[in-house]
């Protein structure tokens, strides 16, 4: 796809943190397609008069139909020491999620085993301590619910793959639009998950940095629920 030009969050000599979009692939091989890490490559060049290559680390990705902020470091100690920080759960995730039904408990726990088929890069819930599946924890609270849809705040604890679509649909709860994950119900671009905002230390200063990130424009087909989608505080409960 082609790419939007970058919306800059937050930027200093150490870190940046961009506005993923929809559809948009965090890294991939060298040549094919362009990534947000090469795009954020050839900004930062060009705003530096960089010569050469540019560093940037990867330090966590949001999956391919997923929005929101994504954190990249600009030099190889903030690479290791926000990678650690992700590793370690120490980054606070905020997700914002719509899904089909009435969730209850309105908030609640969820806690599951996942494995990966690597044939066909599905995850799916199986027992506990199953051979080359990985615990998984979630935090959820409902945010709002209107018009038989349920918008759901999400703090995963655990950073495992496609982990929320996953648990979600495992209850009967797909996100919209994740037809990878069994749902029936269509949304505009790719499916209803966004990465709201991240909270973690700063690897140089060691100050909390929050990083907060408005949903795609295609999040106003929901609209019709009445939900404030501006609201950059809305019911945080939870993540203290």
């Amino acid at each position: 796809m082609d790419l939007p030009p970058l919306a800059i969050l937050y930027e200093d000599n150490h870190c940046v943190a961009i506005w993923k979009p929809p559809g948009a692939l965090t890294t991939g091989y060298e040549g094919g397609e362009e990534t947000l890490d090469r795009q954020v490559k050839a900004y930062l060049k060009d705003k530096h008069g960089k010569p050469g290559n540019v560093f940037l680390g990867v330090v966590h990705r949001l999956d391919r139909p997923v929005s929101g902020v994504l954190l990249f470091a600009r030099n190889s100690k903030a690479a290791g020491r926000l990678a650690e920080l992700f590793r370690t759960a120490k980054v606070r995730k905020l997700y914002w999620g719509v899904v089909p039904g009435t969730v209850q408990p309105a908030t609640g726990r969820l806690e599951d085993w996942l494995w990966k088929d690597r044939l066909s890069g599905i995850v799916s819930v199986t027992v506990p301590h199953a051979p080359e599946a990985r615990h998984a924890l979630l935090h959820y609270q409902t945010l709002g619910v209107a018009d038989e849809l349920t918008w759901l705040g999400l703090y995963p604890q655990t950073g495992r793959t496609h982990q929320l679509r996953v648990q979600l649909a495992s209850r009967g709860h797909p996100l919209l639009g994740d037809t990878k994950y069994r749902s029936t119900l269509v949304f505009p671009t790719g499916i209803a998950l966004h990465a709201r905002s991240l909270t973690f230390l700063h690897p140089i200063r060691y100050e909390p940095i929050t990083v907060t990130a408005e949903v795609p424009e295609s999040w106003q087909s929901l609209a019709a629920t009445g939900w404030d989608f501006k609201q950059a505080e809305a019911k945080r409960a939870g993540e203290s």
